[in-house]
């Protein structure tokens, strides 16, 4: 949801903050000018106006290493200095191929390559692409054309990763574009979906049979994958999957024999505690998307890894995957992501991750759980969103008009907060709720956790008191 009209004015088109000088950006939103970066270092941004803000969530969960960082610049540079470009038609480079195996190796070889691209859309997309090709050398392509996702689901804004997707709003005005086949289950939401007096088990076993009616009501012969984010991000706020979850739905796929796509562009790379969320639940997808933590932000890059029997039926068909991208495994973002990659292990900074989400849970938790309008409090790793409701015992979602998300993160940007925090509207039913995101860079310290709660708590506390006293 774009930003109100209540939100900081910023620096204008000509470099001063005259917000009647018009801007040649089409921004997200026409009727607000986002505010202008200068300067950036570890977790802080600098406007032009010289305000520092903390940056809470890593933009969009991306700037894993903080910002400013020398050897990934440095890194960059490098690489410019062999070559900023070349067609991965007719050459390699030593950082796409370097990168690549680094990939691989951070999945204990489960996968078998791995396929660069420029954002989480694009990987989505050839993600798509790559299941429906897998059944056409296969042999089953006449039928093979759909496929099966959760509601409550984001997985890009580009047409085929939109349809796939299951939030609502993010899709409405475009759904006369959206032609693929997808049959749609519930997602897997404890505090949303669990019933009363129901386990965790009883959960899992249900959602998996809700899963299996839905293949054979489309019929799993039609069917390339099933598509899940293993932690769902901006779409409902950092929702994991309940334990043995992705266990039970990886054997519904087996016993079908459809594929396995799990989105990681956002939870993955080490923001939820192992560098895939996936090496937590016990299973190995067919296909993955990645991107965002990537390359920390330092160059647009994504990707997508798929598994030795994805791999084995191009071998063993065509032997080409019949999608190319003109800044495919470009160079730059390659050398930044391979030096991201590189300074997450040395620096053990996914460990670190592991440790601040414990600190960050427990002290979200100490501050905002009693709070009447926050229903939930949900996460893994650096990785963690609220849930804000009308009412606490029956999880009545604010109505839309009202803007709660949008409008905490304005109170955040205030000077005397300084802070920024990811807002998310839909999270209920896609169309009703609200959320916020707090995910930090990787380098956060204790120090640092304690400073980003501090200041949410507030934030939200006087967002609520005054909305309270303009009523």
């Amino acid at each position: 949801m774009p930003p109100s009209n209540r939100s900081p004015t910023a620096t204008a088109a000509n470099g001063t903050d005259d917000p009647s000088t018009p801007s040649a950006v089409l921004h997200r939103h026409l009727h607000h000018r986002p505010l202008r970066i200068t300067s950036s270092h570890g977790l802080y941004l600098t406007t032009s106006t010289g305000q520092r803000i903390l940056d809470a969530t890593s933009g969009a969960a991306v700037t894993s290493l903080g910002h400013g960082n020398p050897r990934v610049q440095s890194a960059m540079v490098a690489q410019m200095n062999q070559v900023s470009y070349c067609h991965s038609l007719f050459f390699s480079t030593t950082a796409a191929e370097d990168l690549c195996a680094e990939l691989i190796r951070g999945t204990d070889g489960a996968m078998a390559r791995a396929l660069i691209v420029s954002s989480g859309s694009e990987a989505m997309e050839g993600a798509m692409k790559l299941a429906r090709q897998y059944w056409v050398e296969r042999g089953e392509g006449a039928r093979r054309t759909g496929f099966v996702a959760r509601e409550g689901s984001y997985h890009g804004v580009t047409l085929g990763a939109l349809a796939v997707g299951g939030h609502v709003l993010r899709k409405e005005k475009f759904a006369p574009l959206l032609g693929v086949e997808v049959g749609r289950v519930g997602r897997c939401d404890a505090y949303r979906g669990m019933r009363e007096g129901e386990g965790e088990g009883e959960y899992v076993g249900r959602l998996a049979r809700e899963l299996e009616e839905e293949l054979r009501r489309v019929g799993p012969e039609t069917v390339c994958a099933f598509v899940a984010e293993p932690v769902v991000g901006a779409a409902t706020g950092c929702v994991p999957a309940v334990p043995g979850y992705f266990k039970a739905i990886r054997e519904v796929c087996d016993k079908y024999g459809i594929l396995l796509i799990l989105d990681e562009v956002m939870c993955g790379m080490g923001r939820c505690g192992t560098l895939h969320a996936w090496q937590q639940e016990g299973i190995v997808p067919d296909i993955q998307t990645i991107g965002k933590g990537l390359g920390s932000g330092y160059s647009p890059v994504a990707g997508l890894l798929m598994n030795q029997r994805v791999v084995d039926a191009l071998d063993r068909g065509t032997g080409a995957f019949t999608h190319g991208q003109t800044y495919q495994g470009h160079p730059i973002a390659c050398a930044a992501a391979l030096e991201t990659q590189k300074i997450l292990q040395e620096e053990k900074l996914v460990d670190n991750v592991r440790e601040m989400g414990l600190v960050l849970e427990k002290l979200l938790k100490e501050g905002l759980e009693d709070h009447p309008h926050i229903g939930n409090i949900r996460g893994k790793g650096l990785f963690w969103g609220i849930e804000f409701v009308q009412d606490k015992a029956t999880k009545a979602p604010f109505e839309p008009s009202e803007a709660i998300s949008a409008g905490i993160h304005e109170k955040g940007m205030e000077e005397k907060y300084s802070i920024s925090l990811y807002p998310g509207s839909g999270t209920a039913d896609g169309r009703k709720g609200d959320h916020i995101m707090v995910c930090p860079p990787f380098i956060v310290t204790p120090a640092d956790i304690e400073e980003i709660v501090r200041i949410t708590v507030k934030v939200i506390e006087d967002f609520f008191q005054e909305r309270a006293g303009n009523k």
